[in-house]
């Protein structure tokens, strides 16, 4: 959000997933979308603003030290998985082609949302008019 912190990536599958756990949605203020990269796929600008913790056995999630923005999830537990990033998708550029292909944790989802539903849609416009013109991009 603040540009200390910048990432460039090929995405191999423009595939997002859906994280529904508890974790994600403290961590994202609702559900988590992330776009898994290989570790070989994605390059880092502003390394020492990253600050990094361990948010379970199996993996890490990264922040801005600036400005806070969530940065990835990235799987550590030994496997197949690891070293895999799950970048957010809200934090790409260009999101054209992203599809929803997976939910985790649809146990955990809370019932006051899906996917599936219909929705009131409102453009930037609508929601600036909505809350006079505070909201930012």
């Amino acid at each position: 959000m603040c540009g200390a912190v910048s990432y460039s990536a090929s995405v191999a599958e423009p595939e997002l997933g859906a994280c529904h756990c508890s974790m994600c949605r403290r961590w994202s203020g609702g559900v988590y979308l992330g776009v898994a990269i290989k570790p070989d796929a994605i390059r880092f600008e502003g390394n020492d603003n990253i600050q990094v913790f361990k948010s379970s056995p199996w993996a890490e999630r990264a922040f801005c030290k600036t400005c806070g923005s969530n940065l990835y999830y990235r799987v550590t537990a030994p496997g197949e998985h690891h070293g895999i990033y799950h970048i957010g998708a809200g934090t790409m550029d260009d999101q054209k082609g992203l599809t929803l292909s997976q939910q985790l944790f649809i146990d955990q989802k809370p019932s006051g949302y899906s996917f599936a539903e219909t929705t009131t849609d409102l453009t930037q416009a609508q929601v600036e008019a909505l809350f006079g013109g505070a909201a930012e991009t």
